[in-house]
């Protein structure tokens, strides 16, 4: 095959060189992977209104992440069982995104723990995505598994009985912000906010859960006016091209997370793989703006009328 030149390019790569258990465990999708499919397709769904004849010479990509300025609204999204795609697993992905100026968010589900990861990108922007367990200790200080027999641990530790006190007790024994992931109606997002979280991830975990829900950047416009500017919107799943970064980040997300693109980057060369995906994402964004006309990504947020539904536009067929 052909040196990847998108990143749907290195989906190919991948699947030719991740073992078949591998593969199915990063692509797959829940029961008939109607949102699976769905999230990807929901993009070209919106259109583009650009605004010709302003000055794009000089353009700023930079965006803010919980008051942490990133230069391009693109970081990695927590994915488990890094190592299954390569031997350099979590921290070849950190690196990578520390490299360029991203930030990397850490799965509960890693096969690298916290402090290795801490170790290897000193002063990089590292999130943690954390499952609350049944045990409240464990919640507190947990470790990397092996990733032997995920359902089986999900099964025995994840607490099914959370709640949004629990939102409270995180947020008491810590003072790093808290962000909730997985939020995908108005209801939720008003609910979130009611709780002081200081962020949200438009997330429906990459349609593995719970299939029939709707596609992220669908449901990001009702969470956007909802959250009516209280805290951090954030979305993931479906970021395949810069276009899609564009629209996301126009329709009032901070940044965007990507997961299973950098998996596939990561099979394909490691670090320099995952290196190549955030790049491409980058450099197809920065000409997006500038094509759209839009110099910063505030002035992208702020315009009317960027992003539409393609209902926008009648059909006369």
């Amino acid at each position: 095959m052909s040196q990847p030149i998108c990143v749907n390019d290195f989906e190919a790569w991948a699947k030719n060189k991740l073992t078949k258990n591998a593969w199915d465990y990063y692509c797959g999708g829940a029961t008939e992977e109607q949102t699976l499919q769905d999230n990807c397709a929901a993009f070209k769904r919106y259109r583009l209104r650009p605004y010709v004849l302003n000055d794009v010479s000089q353009v700023d990509t930079s965006s803010s992440v919980l008051g942490d300025t990133i230069p391009f609204p693109v970081c990695i999204a927590s994915t488990a069982l890094n190592k299954l795609a390569h031997e350099g697993g979590e921290i070849a992905s950190a690196k990578a995104a520390s490299s360029l100026g991203s930030g990397f968010m850490q799965s509960t589900v890693s096969t690298t723990s916290i402090e290795d990861i801490a170790e290897a990108t000193p002063g990089s922007l590292k999130w943690m995505q954390l499952y609350i367990f049944k045990s409240q200790k464990m919640s507190k200080g947990i470790q990397g598994v092996d990733g032997s027999g995920i359902k089986d641990f999900a099964t025995k530790y994840i607490d099914p009985a959370l709640q949004w006190k629990d939102i409270l007790w995180l947020k008491s024994i810590s003072k790093l912000p808290v962000v909730l992931k997985e939020i995908i109606t108005a209801e939720m997002a008003q609910k979130a906010v009611e709780h002081k979280v200081d962020g949200i991830v438009v997330s429906n975990h990459g349609a593995r859960q719970l299939d029939g829900v709707p596609a992220t950047i669908d449901a990001l416009p009702e969470i956007v006016k909802a959250v009516n500017g209280k805290c951090d919107v954030f979305l993931d799943g479906g970021v395949r091209t810069g276009t899609d970064v564009l629209k996301a980040v126009a329709m009032g997300a901070k940044a965007v997370f990507v997961g299973r693109p950098v998996l596939w980057g990561l099979a394909y060369d490691g670090e320099n793989g995952v290196k190549s995906v955030l790049s491409i994402l980058r450099d197809e964004f920065r000409m997006s703006m500038q094509l759209m006309g839009c110099r910063s990504v505030k002035g992208l947020q702020e315009g009317k009328n960027l992003v539409v539904p393609q209902t926008f536009y009648p059909s006369n067929l």
